[in-house]
C-alpha cells in the first residue's frame, strides 16, 4: 500500500521547481564553499573575512524576482555553511554573524521578506557541520546544544518558513545526531515545515528518520521512488549546481548549458521530483551575471 501525501509535502511536490542560493564569508575568495577546510589557516585568521563581509551588493528582491521570472516556486538560502558563519541575528548565541559583520545586516531577514512579498516560498538551509565550533570535535552533546538553539531562532524569529534544509551529517554518520530533539523542536514552531537532511553524493534517496519529508540526489538524476510500504510518502528532490561549485567559483567556467539544464528539469518532473538549480552569489552578494542569464533563459522556456 502506497501511504498518502500530508498536504505540506504534496504541497512542496508541485512547487517542481526552485532556486538554491550558497553565500557565505567563503564566496569572497571565490574558491567554492569548502575553501576554509582546504586552507592552511587557522580559524581564527579564516574569520577576519568577516571584517570585510559588507553584503553591498545584496539585492534580496532581485533575487528572489531572478527565481520567481524563471518559474521557481521556493528558494533555499544558506543562512549558515559549514564554515560556522550565519548570514542571520543569532540574538547573542555567538558574534560569527552578519549583524556583527562589515555588513551590520540581518540577511535572511531581508531574504524572507523578499520572498513573501513576491509570493516565493523560504526555505532556509543549515549546516549540521561547523568547522569554527571547538565542540563539534570535542564535546558532541554541547556542540547539538547549541545548533538546535540556532535552528530554532530560525524557527521562531522568520514567520512561517517553507521547510529546512540541512546538510552534513554524512561527515560523521556513525554519530547520534539527536535527531529527534532538533525535528521535534521545529515540529513545536514550524509543524508544517518540509524536513529535508541532504543525504549527500553517496545517499541517493535515502531516509534514515521518519520525520524527513524529502529525500534528496545530489547532483545526479533522481532514481524512481517505490513508495510501496514506505512508513509516510516523501517527496524527491534534486540539487544541482550550474557548474562545479556551490560556493561561487570565480575561475570555474565549466557551466552546463541551458539545453542541459532543461532536460534535467525535465527528467526530475517527469518522475515526480523537484529540481533545486543552484548559484553561488559573489562575495559582495551580486549575482554573477552569468548564472542571472542561465535562469533568464530557463525563465523564458518555461513561459
Amino acid at each position: 500500500m502506497i501511504p498518502q501525501p500530508k498536504k505540506y509535502i504534496s504541497d512542496f511536490e508541485q512547487m517542481g521547481f526552485g532556486m538554491f542560493v550558497h553565500w557565505g564569508l567563503y564566496s569572497q575568495l571565490g574558491e567554492g564553499e569548502w575553501r576554509y577546510f582546504y586552507s592552511d589557516k587557522t580559524m581564527e585568521e579564516y574569520a577576519k573575512l568577516a571584517d570585510t563581509f559588507t553584503a553591498e551588493d545584496f539585492d534580496a528582491e532581485k533575487m528572489v524576482l531572478l527565481a520567481k521570472n524563471a518559474g521557481c516556486k521556493y528558494v533555499v538560502l544558506t543562512t549558515r555553511h559549514h564554515e560556522g558563519f550565519s548570514l542571520y541575528d543569532t540574538c547573542g548565541l555567538h558574534e560569527f554573524d552578519s549583524v556583527h559583520s562589515a555588513a551590520k545586516r540581518d540577511l535572511v531577514r531581508e531574504f524572507v521578506d523578499a520572498c513573501r512579498k513576491y509570493d516565493i516560498v523560504p526555505f532556509l538551509y543549515h549546516t549540521l557541520i561547523d568547522w569554527s565550533r571547538p565542540e563539534y570535535g570535542s564535546d558532541f552533546n554541547a556542540y547539538l546544544e547549541y545548533l538546535r538553539k540556532s535552528v530554532e531562532i530560525l524557527c521562531k524569529n522568520y514567520g512561517k518558513i517553507g521547510g529546512f534544509w540541512f546538510d552534513g551529517s554524512w561527515n560523521n554518520a556513525s554519530a547520534d545526531w539527536q535527531e529527534d530533539e532538533l525535528y521535534g523542536m521545529i515540529r513545536k514552531y514550524q509543524p508544517e515545515a518540509m524536513i529535508i537532511n541532504n543525504s549527500g553524493l553517496s545517499g541517493r534517496g535515502r531516509s534514515d528518520h521518519p520525520e524527513i519529508d524529502a529525500v534528496t540526489f545530489e547532483q545526479k538524476r533522481p532514481n524512481p521512488l517505490n513508495r510501496e510500504g514506505m512508513d509516510k510518502y516523501r517527496a524527491a528532490e534534486m540539487c544541482y549546481t550550474v557548474n562545479d561549485h556551490w560556493g561561487y567559483g570565480k575561475n570555474d567556467f565549466n557551466y552546463k548549458s541551458p539545453m542541459e539544464l532543461i532536460e534535467a528539469l525535465c527528467n526530475c518532473r517527469r518522475l515526480g521530483a523537484n529540481l533545486l538549480l543552484n548559484i553561488g552569489l559573489e562575495g559582495n552578494g551580486r549575482i554573477n551575471p552569468y548564472q542571472e542569464q542561465l535562469f533568464g533563459i530557463l525563465g523564458r522556456w518555461m513561459d
